[in-house]
């Protein structure tokens, strides 16, 4: 789950994580702390969508007008948005909505921005995504894909930059989502329980550690942290710079079509899965151990589901994976 998150974090171009796993595992508490791995970004002060200072594909159309026209943009630099997506959300509240009375009266198009606008350049989380509304999963997936969110309300229409990295968990037990809507996800990670009573008991006094001394506790692992953080700040910086072997490449694909995996995402995120891996670890050539590492995390939800099956789709996938690139 850990390295599902930041490999996203490394390259939002993985299309996000759906992590799925029992109650109490730390699903939430997890996602919600990747935000403070993150560097600060550099966006227009006072802009509602976000929009970078110099790119003009991360920009709203009102800010990228002002630069076209060399004028000055004010600029500040906030923590990465952490934007949460509740279940009862209404497709107003998550696409945003115009006023329509001020611009019927006042020719005018004012844009109310709903939580894909301020999720831009961020990360949106959905708990329980496998009981949020089929449309509005739709809705969430072509705007992580895209990178962009159009709204169109009685012939008037307004389109801002929507690139973020899409979080979904869920407990299996209240219900899958569909196939293909599952497939969208780039990434997925299976968490159970813990069973070892070693570990168990650490995690149980590290939860009380920090109830009764919260800030002495984030104080005894910054050092880590600050590590950690660093390390993603240059794996981002040093991605453009990874190869991954034509050779791979093939294997890569000969695998997919070994499990009868439908499209063609499954080869796309493993590629970029790998390169992402190999940046966080600091290297520039993709290896075998880097492919073996995220494959499973990338094809387990896209196996078609075989009800007499019982072999478990990420042993399946470990399985096939082991014959074309290790002969065993």
């Amino acid at each position: 789950m850990k390295l599902a998150l930041i490999l996203n974090v490394i390259d939002p171009k993985i299309g996000g994580v759906m992590i799925m796993g029992d109650r109490g595992t730390g699903k939430s508490t997890t996602i919600r702390a990747i935000a403070d791995l993150l560097p600060e970004i550099p966006v227009v002060a006072d802009d509602m969508f976000n929009s970078h200072p110099s790119d003009l594909e991360l920009m709203g159309d009102e800010v990228r007008n002002l630069i076209k026209k060399q004028e000055a943009v004010e600029t500040r630099f906030i923590k990465v948005p952490m934007v949460d997506l509740p279940l009862g959300a209404t497709e107003d509240r998550v696409c945003g909505t115009i006023d329509i009375e001020k611009a019927l009266m006042e020719g005018v198009k004012t844009f109310e921005p709903g939580l894909l606008a301020k999720a831009n350049r961020g990360i949106l989380y959905v708990d329980e995504v496998n009981l949020l509304d089929d449309h509005l999963v739709d809705i969430l997936l072509d705007s992580a894909a895209s990178g962009w969110n159009t709204v169109e309300r009685e012939g008037i229409s307004i389109r801002h930059p929507a690139r973020f990295v899409l979080v979904g968990s869920g407990n299996p037990e209240e219900g899958e989502l569909r196939p293909q809507l599952l497939d969208r996800f780039g990434l997925h990670a299976e968490i159970r329980t813990v069973k070892d009573p070693t570990l168990r008991v650490e995690i149980v006094e590290q939860r009380s550690n920090f109830d009764q001394n919260p800030q002495s506790c984030i104080e005894s692992y910054k050092d880590q942290q600050l590590d950690l953080k660093q390390k993603i700040i240059d794996a981002q910086s040093n991605l453009k710079n990874t190869n991954l072997d034509y050779e791979f490449k093939v294997k890569i694909s000969q695998v997919c079509s070994e499990l009868d995996v439908d499209g063609l995402r499954g080869d796309i995120v493993i590629n970029r899965a790998a390169k992402a891996l190999a940046a966080y670890e600091g290297r520039t050539e993709v290896t075998v151990q880097d492919i073996k590492k995220v494959v499973t995390l990338c094809l387990r939800h896209r196996l078609r589901k075989d009800p007499l099956e019982s072999i478990d789709s990420g042993v399946k996938v470990a399985k096939v994976f082991d014959q074309i690139f290790e002969g065993s």
